[in-house]
């Protein structure tokens, strides 16, 4: 298990002193990133074979919303390893160790100059710490958009500083944008997050919202792909 130490800072609050959910999603992707230094034989794999992990699929829980100053500890952990799929858990935790946000994702290992799926070899497999799957409520990783009932909205353009060193943009920034089109009163309580083809770069995402009850999902589209769908509960 690898972990970070976080302090929730003024930049990570919102107006009311709470812990925005995309400054939470930013500690998860960045302890997730820098367990690689705990992975030697991965970190040289990836290297050698110029690969990169990708996010493809993010679930959230939200127990509770860390507030203004309160000291948090983030932690990482793999469950299981295919050749060219990874799945881990990572927690937020609060000062007492009560997690607040509880998680599960599949990374997905491409080739950094063709962005497409490849293959780990069997003894980097082999060789990376398997730990047990911890407690939550696992939903299916994919995201069924409904048939009709969308709203379509003005276009989201891709800024530069939306993107990060893989050169799209960064996985976070999709919630942030699909945050927006939430209506205010809206408390999330649940997020499921399934990406599907990486926004560059000045292209135009364009957001059809579908509401159902307490779900909210927001299907972010560039021309006829889909980029990114975003369940909020």
């Amino acid at each position: 298990m690898y972990s970070l130490k976080y302090k929730v800072t003024t930049s990570c609050c919102d107006s009311e002193g709470r812990l925005k959910l995309y400054s939470a999603l930013q500690m998860m992707q960045d302890c997730s990133e820098m367990w690689i230094e705990s992975e030697p034989e991965v970190k040289r794999c990836f290297a050698e074979q110029n690969m990169a992990q990708l996010l493809a699929s993010r679930q959230v829980e939200v127990s509770r919303v860390p507030r203004y100053k309160e000291e948090l500890t983030v932690t990482t952990s793999v469950y299981e390893v295919k050749p060219m799929f990874g799945f881990r858990n990572t927690f937020i935790y609060d000062a007492e160790g009560k997690p607040c946000y509880r998680t599960w994702s599949m990374g997905a290992f491409v080739d950094k100059g063709t962005g497409r799926l490849k293959r780990v070899d069997a003894a980097t497999v082999a060789a990376v710490r398997i730990e047990p799957q911890q407690e939550m409520d696992y939903r299916d990783r994919r995201i069924m958009l409904p048939k009709d009932g969308g709203e379509v909205l003005e276009p989201v353009r891709v800024l530069r500083a939306d993107i990060d060193y893989n050169r799209h943009m960064n996985n976070a920034n999709y919630v942030r944008v699909a945050m927006e089109l939430l209506p205010e009163d809206f408390v999330v309580n649940g997020l499921r997050v399934e990406y599907r083809v990486a926004a560059k770069p000045g292209d135009k995402l364009v957001p059809t919202i579908y509401k159902h009850d307490d779900v909210i999902i927001v299907s972010l589209s560039i021309d006829k792909d889909v980029s990114a769908i975003i369940e909020f509960s």
